[in-house]
């Protein structure tokens, strides 16, 4: 199936179910963007910050980009004057370089707060607790050019169905309890983004909004010079 089709059918199964489909378009040329930006798709997740500049600079701008790799407080500036949503704050040092290039660049930032869940050394997040604690900081307090706008977590690359669906379960619990502890009165604390390519049914099923969909819109990616390891799980 084409790009174009593969946007159409996902857009018909998830978008009717309330949740959005974000298109993980790391490593694609420009024209396999405008292939799925045609065919109706606007958001697009990239995990390069680099990348993501560069394409958002020659295509159209009303994509919202969202950023969903590791982010290095570094590379927070490139970003930051148009960044839609970044899935992957995982600190508070991160939050607080965020919070400073938004103020520069007169915005508020919406950010998710990546936990941690996956049974993997190699997966990056916030513990249960330290997000509770960040949440409860004076640090975080201060901080008036990010929102917080849910909660992002990255399942176990498995093929154990029932551990993803708990790893999920458990991240929509915690969602639900930061929530009603944290955000009872704030509407824009609302997304919890789970769920890819090989997972999205299952996140979907335990309350994810957004899906972070690559390799079932453009295909699977060929990684040079690697073996297929758990590291280069598609999104």
């Amino acid at each position: 199936m084409s790009i174009t089709d593969n946007i159409k059918r996902l857009k018909n199964e998830i978008e009717t179910l309330n949740v959005k489909l974000i298109a993980v378009s790391k490593t694609k040329p420009i024209e396999d963007i405008l292939e799925a930006y045609n065919a109706g798709q606007r958001i697009f997740g990239e995990n390069q910050v680099q990348e993501m500049a560069d394409k958002a600079e020659h295509l159209p701008k009303d994509i919202q980009w969202h950023l969903i790799g590791h982010l290095q407080t570094n590379k927070v500036k490139y970003i930051a004057p148009f960044v839609s949503l970044i899935h992957s704050v995982d600190s508070i040092k991160l939050l607080k370089e965020i919070n400073k290039q938004a103020e520069k660049n007169n915005r508020i930032i919406d950010c998710l707060l990546q936990i941690y869940i996956a049974d993997e050394d190699t997966k990056f997040g916030l513990g249960f607790d330290e997000v509770i604690e960040l949440l409860r900081s004076d640090e975080f307090a201060e901080l008036k050019n990010v929102k917080i706008s849910g909660l992002m977590g990255i399942a176990s690359n498995t093929d154990n169905e029932k551990q993803i669906k708990e790893e999920f379960y458990e991240l929509k619990t915690l969602f639900d309890g930061i929530k009603l502890s944290f955000f009872r009165k704030d509407d824009s604390f609302r997304e919890l983004s789970m769920g890819m390519s090989s997972d999205y049914n299952i996140a979907i099923d335990q309350g994810s909004t957004m899906v972070r969909i690559g390799s079932d819109i453009f295909g699977k990616r060929v990684i040079k010079h690697f073996k297929n390891t758990e590291d280069s799980k598609e999104a």
